[in-house]
This record gives structure tokens, C-alpha cells and sequence, in this order.
């Protein structure tokens, strides 16, 4: 098990370099590696100075970031209260290092859905697939659906606002394939996932609470998505596998999905952010092998956030999948969000240059070989499309309206 970050929530207006001395405790101070330690902030609408330059101001606050030894910055999400010229902004925001995050809200914490919010972030997608040449734009950009301030993964990363606070967020997905393998039953597989999350969890809220102290920031919890990385001991598709799916995708696989999160469930430690299933497609080598091998597909991923998933991400497709498509796919996942009143988000990535079952290979340590995965159908028409055609087009939660 590894720490993905340490990421600490705070006003990006603030003088960074006074977090420098917490950071540089934070990165060794850990019993497990820690990776990454990043800054959230609120959304940057909010907040975002309104210059001519763009581009220098992003520049300017990653390196103010960086100065004070930070790693990576999430600028909070466009949310529906903002004005969709905030999306505009973004491409020329996220070009101008690669360092900084972003999101579009899609759906609110109200179980609001906005279907032109939806469309114009499948256009934002779209462009932003065109900042690097391979594609890679959008591993910095996510649309979320309910998703409340204070997650520390990123793209989602954003601080509400008022005294800073750090989280923890884990690459954990090994110890779920370990406690699987180790068993002899499900009741076993189950009772030794709980055993290693809330044993890994009691060594990390210890130090953390100790720093917490030193530095008089708040320790908010963790995140126990058990986050993979593409190697075969660390793969939660492996895990998935592991308890008796012929292969992630088949059925059985919302089964074990379910499963593995009801464990997490049971765990006790101080939460924050998901605490879901994290299956990221190009992160995870089993998931990656068998989206190639066409068994598993984004459809399928999104039926496990009914259970805990966290929704779709770094899901290659094809680059010239058009916005009509892309809309119907986040409006698939903001539905699911309001619906079942849970956070969920869309990391959506068009190649430029591939075709559906074309060889998806980056050279980035966190990515495995995969392959495009195609979309299925051309997009929503009729009336969901008039609808996502107004300049605002927010539906209530389906509880309200339209159960």
C-alpha cells in the first residue's frame, strides 16, 4: 500500500510558503511512501482573478505551489451556480502546465442535473482532448455529479472554504487482492479485508493526527478507494477476478464489486471522499487487458457505481467520438448520481487519431497498454436533445419529479 497524497485544503489566495514546513513533515513522516502532496482549492471561479492572461496566472500559482514543495494543484469545479463561460477559460487554464486539475460540475449535491451543463462539458472534453497532441489533456480534467468539497483524489479535489484541512487519499487495491487470495471463503475474504484496511487506516490516522497537532491543521480522514496502480499485485480488476469472475465484465462482476465495497463499508476508521470502488481503466493492468479484449465495457463500469463504484475514468475512447455522444454518457452518470444520491464522476479520454480497438499506449508510469474502447449508440436525440440545447436545463432529483 502506498499514499496517492496528502492533500491539503486550503484558500489559494493564501501565502502557500507558510505550508511549506507542514508539507515537507508531511511527505516522509508516514509509515507508507507517500506519493504526491497536492493542494486543493475552492472553486476557482470564486476566486479566479479576471485578467487577459489566463495562462500566466496558472503558471503563476503552480509555481507558488511548487515553491513551497506541493506537487499538484485541483482549482475546484465550474459548478452550476457559475456561468458556463467559466468553461471557456479551462483549455487555456490546463495547457499552461501540467500540473494543475479541474472539474465541471454536471449535477449538484441538490440532485439538480443541468443537460446543458452536460453538453457543453462534452464539448469542453472534446477540446481539451486537443491540447496534447496523444490525447492526455483529459487525465487533468473530470465532470462530477454530487460531489460534496473535502475528496482528495484528484481531478475532484476542492475546499469549501474557511480553516485549512488535509486528507489522506491510498492506493491501496493491493491489500483487497491480498486478503482475497488469503482466503478460503468469502466470509474469510471478508473478514481480512476489513482486518487490513482498519490496521493500514490506524498507522495513517496516527501519524496524521500527530501532524495535525504539530501544525494546527485539521486531519479530515481518508480515503479508502483502493486505488490501483497498473502492475498484477495491485489491481482491484484482479481482485474482482480473484473472488471466483471468470473476468471483470461477466456476470458476477456487480456481485463482487458489491462485495468488495460492503467490506470497506464495514471498516471503521475516519472517512472521507468515496470510501468506493475505484476502477480507473487505463490504471488498473487487468481492467486495462480487458477492456482490449472487448469484455468490459464502459457501460459495465458504470453499473458498478450502483454499488460504490466512483463512476468512469481514464476511459479511452475514440477521437472522433462527436459531443452528442460524450452528452449522453455524462448525462448516464449524472442521472445515477442524483438518483442514488451519491458522488460519481467521468474522466472520458478521446485519442485524437484512434479508432475503436486501436492500441492505447502512454509513456506514463500509471497507465497500463489497453486498447479504445468504442461508445454504443450516436448520441441522445428527440427531446432529451432539445432539452441539453437550452442555455440552462436543470431537472430535480428524480425523486421529486419524476418518480
Amino acid at each position: 500500500m502506498e499514499i496517492r497524497s496528502v492533500t491539503l485544503f486550503c484558500e489559494a489566495s493564501t501565502n502557500l510558503m507558510a505550508y511549506a514546513p507542514f508539507l515537507q513533515t508531511a511527505r516522509t513522516a508516514f509509515a507508507y511512501p507517500v506519493q504526491t502532496l497536492r493542494l486543493a482549492a475552492p472553486p476557482f471561479p470564486d476566486w479566479w482573478a479576471d485578467t487577459p492572461n489566463d495562462v500566466i496566472q496558472a503558471q503563476q500559482l503552480a509555481a507558488r505551489w511548487q515553491a513551497a514543495g506541493g506537487d499538484y494543484t485541483c482549482l475546484g469545479p465550474v459548478q452550476l451556480r457559475h456561468e458556463p463561460g467559466w468553461l471557456q477559460r479551462l483549455p487555456a487554464i490546463l495547457s499552461a502546465t501540467n500540473v494543475l486539475f479541474a472539474s465541471v460540475e454536471i449535477a449538484n449535491q441538490d440532485g439538480h442535473i443541468d443537460l446543458a451543463r452536460c453538453r457543453h462539458a462534452a464539448h469542453l472534453i472534446r477540446q481539451v482532448s486537443q491540447i496534447q497532441g496523444n490525447g492526455f489533456g483529459n487525465l487533468y480534467l473530470t465532470a462530477v455529479a454530487n460531489c460534496p468539497p473535502g475528496f482528495p483524489f484528484f481531478p475532484v479535489a476542492y475546499h469549501q472554504g474557511g480553516p485549512p484541512h488535509f486528507a489522506l487519499a491510498v492506493e491501496a487495491a493491493d491489500l483487497a487482492l491480498q486478503a482475497i487470495q488469503a482466503a478460503q471463503s468469502l466470509e474469510a475474504a471478508r473478514a481480512n479485508l476489513i482486518q487490513a484496511i482498519e490496521a493500514a487506516a490506524a498507522h495513517l490516522t496516527t501519524t496524521a493526527e500527530h501532524l495535525a497537532a504539530q501544525w494546527g491543521i485539521r486531519f479530515s480522514g481518508i480515503d479508502f478507494s483502493l486505488a490501483p496502480f497498473p502492475t498484477a499485485a495491485k489491481s482491484l480488476g484482479g481482485a474482482l477476478e480473484a473472488l471466483g469472475v471468470p473476468h471483470v465484465g461477466a456476470a458476477g462482476s456487480l456481485f463482487a464489486a458489491g462485495f468488495i465495497t460492503e467490506a470497506l463499508d464495514r471498516a471503521h476508521f475516519p472517512r472521507c471522499g468515496f470510501c468506493g470502488l475505484m476502477l480507473p481503466v487505463l490504471e488498473d493492468s487487468v481492467l486495462a487487458r480487458r477492456a482490449a479484449e472487448g469484455q468490459l465495457t464502459p457501460a459495465d463500469l458504470l453499473s458498478y457505481s450502483a454499488v460504490c463504484g466512483i463512476g468512469l475514468d481514464t476511459i479511452p475512447l475514440p477521437g472522433d467520438v462527436t459531443a452528442e455522444q460524450l452528452t449522453a454518457v455524462l448525462l448516464d452518470v449524472a442521472m445515477l448520481a442524483a438518483r442514488l444520491n451519491k458522488p460519481l464522476t467521468a474522466r472520458l479520454m478521446p485519442l485524437p487519431g484512434l479508432q475503436a480497438g486501436d492500441l492505447v499506449a502512454f509513456d506514463f508510469p500509471y497507465f497500463a497498454n489497453s486498447r479504445v474502447m468504442p461508445l454504443v449508440g450516436d448520441g441522445v436525440t428527440g427531446l432529451i436533445q432539445e432539452a441539453a440545447q437550452l442555455p440552462v436545463n436543470p431537472i430535480r432529483r428524480t425523486s421529486d419529479c419524476l418518480a
